[in-house]
């Protein structure tokens, strides 16, 4: 009896399609897996976008890892391009049409750009998977350590830790994958990326901070229990965006045995540690330019009054800009009644927006 195979249904014909994109983009093509693919099987692992093979073997046999680890690539799409909403430059380039079979040339050409989504990529895979074990949507981790230290009188340790530890593990055994292959590449891009990734794990653990829970009679907070939790990957980019903006601008050279990666201009000391560098200088992203990845920045939205990047005057590059207006809805003229709910009325205003020419 001739068999006959039933057609793959549209969101995984999209993975499939998605998993032909170039290696350069790695793990960050899985914030196209759509919402209803589940991974519980491992041939599901061949059909996510951007695996390289020790990665779909982490895949094989970590399925449940798997859903985090979309859950972090969707979250790293997201956060760059809210962090970068007010600058020429907004990440745009993560977010590849569906039909398309690569993404632009600004993250695979060493830029600062590229610089900071490898840095905010490695922390956010960490950062998803240690807040995955403390809510227990990870059955092989659980909660992170208790602190070894005494608390001060009136504090003590308890609730559930990030498990950072974790976390970081198996966030940087995924992550880091791709520039470890032999065939990744150029050498330089490859210390780039490792030590970009390194900084935004860094970034991470600068990130753990004490949080804590209040008990007393009537609030009085007479004890605090206390534990060890991350900030949110938000306020994490906002620190790596500072270091995106003082990034060190590198060559490939030999030192000693071996070729390292050193700052161009200031090439008497070592690359520090906690600083994102770079190979090649950016475009300045005004005009579009499919060769250097630079979309431009006709029509995007700019701020007439601001004197920073997201100003009209540096957003639009000079090329001056149109006025529109825009008739909002708002809540307004809310009242508390007791008890205990809100009543508002709807108000209607008309706002001038302007975005460049």
């Amino acid at each position: 009896m001739k068999r006959i195979s039933k057609p793959l249904p549209l969101s995984l014909l999209t993975v499939l399609l998605l998993s032909q994109v170039c290696s350069s983009i790695k793990w960050l093509a899985l914030s196209h897996t759509p919402a209803s693919f589940h991974i519980n099987q491992t041939q599901h692992c061949k059909l996510l976008p951007g695996l390289v093979s020790s990665q779909a073997q982490l895949c094989r046999s970590n399925l449940e890892l798997m859903q985090t680890i979309i859950a972090a690539a969707r979250e790293v799409k997201k956060t760059c391009q809210k962090t970068f909403a007010d600058m020429r430059w907004n990440c745009s380039s993560i977010d590849i049409p569906r039909d398309s079979t690569r993404y632009r040339p600004d993250l695979d050409r060493g830029t600062r750009e590229s610089a900071f989504v490898y840095a905010l990529s490695a922390a956010a895979i960490s950062h998803t998977i240690a807040r995955a074990c403390t809510s227990g949507d990870l059955r092989l981790c659980s909660c992170g350590p208790i602190p070894g230290e005494i608390p001060e009188p009136g504090y003590r340790w308890g609730g559930c830790a990030d498990n950072l530890h974790y976390g970081l593990v198996m966030g940087s055994k995924f992550s880091d994958a791709p520039m470890k292959m032999k065939k990744a590449g150029s050498h330089a891009n490859k210390l780039m990326h490792l030590h970009n990734s390194e900084v935004g794990r860094q970034a991470l653990r600068d990130a753990l901070v004490m949080k804590c829970k209040c008990h007393g009679v009537s609030g009085s907070c007479s004890i605090r229990t206390c534990w060890r939790g991350l900030q949110d990957l938000k306020d994490i980019a906002m620190d790596l965006k500072t270091k995106y903006l003082s990034a060190t601008k590198v060559v490939h050279r030999p030192m000693g045995t071996r070729k390292q990666l050193v700052p161009k201009d200031i090439d008497i000391r070592p690359v520090r540690e906690n600083e994102l560098v770079y190979l090649q200088s950016s475009p300045d992203f005004c005009a579009k330019n499919d060769k250097l990845g630079s979309v431009g920045t006709q029509d995007r939205q700019c701020n007439k009054t601001s004197i920073g990047s997201d100003s009209c005057d540096l957003m639009c590059c000079g090329r001056g800009y149109n006025p529109y207006t825009e008739k909002l809805v708002e809540r307004c003229h809310c009242k508390y009644h007791w008890c205990c709910y809100v009543t508002c009325k709807k108000c209607e205003k008309i706002v001038e927006r302007y975005v460049c020419k």
